[in-house]
């Protein structure tokens, strides 16, 4: 959908930023290409939103430059990527393999603070960095606020009992973002919307928030949340009209907050 429609929905859901995808999942970053950054940069001030991530998963881990200058110009924020290959290490090899990995990150990691930029690695599926542990390597070995996880628990679906624990044992500072999002049937294949719409928080998945925003308060987390969800086929929106997608999120949303009254205290 356009920029000028979207950013008018971001304060109707309670948020405070946008994240920015380019294709095939969306071609947001293509739109600003074409308008050119001045007018994006109107749309924002009009509309009261915050450039908060770029989720740039064609560039890789390595190829961020531009992008970080980019993000620059609108006070900084976080760019999302993956971290590659390796991928089904074993034990034996994945603690080293995460060790080069963080080394070779370094040159990237410094020029991300001199851009007043975060880069969060989402633990994505047939990645180096997916499994429970590969994540507390990662955060054994960052010593980087401007290094992160982007946590993602839909990736960790074989291990949901374990969310809470990984949680507490990574801590707040190595997680500037977070989705709320669970794994689905319908992630990757077409299925009735009903099941698809599962992924979102508050839907009917299997995935019980409260122990995992007990954790987040537990931590102190003061990163990024997003309630997100893929549609199959990519590219397209979640549902046919703007005013159902920000309802969907505000569905989402009065759930996570109803957990965490729950867990209050």
């Amino acid at each position: 959908m356009p920029l000028d429609v979207i950013l008018p929905e971001v304060t109707r859901t309670g948020s405070e930023a946008i994240d920015i995808w380019c294709k095939v999942h969306g071609n947001q970053r293509e739109q600003i290409t074409a308008m050119g950054d001045d007018a994006f940069a109107a749309l924002l001030a009009k509309h009261r939103v915050k450039l908060g991530v770029s989720t740039r998963y064609p560039l890789g881990p390595l190829g961020l430059g531009d992008e970080m200058k980019w993000m620059r110009k609108f006070g900084g924020g976080i760019i999302v990527t993956g971290s590659g290959g390796p991928r089904g290490l074993p034990a034996a090899e994945l603690k080293s393999a995460i060790r080069s990995f963080i080394e070779r990150m370094q040159p990237h990691v410094a020029a991300a603070e001199e851009n007043g930029v975060t880069i969060a690695i989402e633990n994505h599926s047939n990645s180096l960095l997916h499994p429970p542990d590969s994540l507390r390597y990662f955060a054994e070995f960052n010593r980087s606020r401007h290094l992160g996880i982007a946590f993602a628990p839909h990736h960790l679906h074989e291990w949901s009992d374990q969310i809470p624990a990984l949680l507490r044992d990574l801590g707040a500072n190595q997680i500037p973002f977070l989705y709320f999002q669970e794994h689905s049937d319908g992630i990757r294949q077409k299925v009735a919307k009903e099941i698809e719409m599962r992924q979102l928080p508050g839907f009917g998945g299997g995935l019980d928030y409260r122990p995992i925003v007990k954790a987040l308060r537990d931590i102190r987390y003061t990163g990024y949340v997003e309630i997100f969800m893929h549609p199959t086929p990519r590219g397209i929106p979640i549902l046919p009209t703007v005013a159902e997608i920000t309802g969907a999120i505000n569905r989402s949303r009065a759930y996570v907050e109803q957990c965490l009254r729950e867990v209050a205290g």
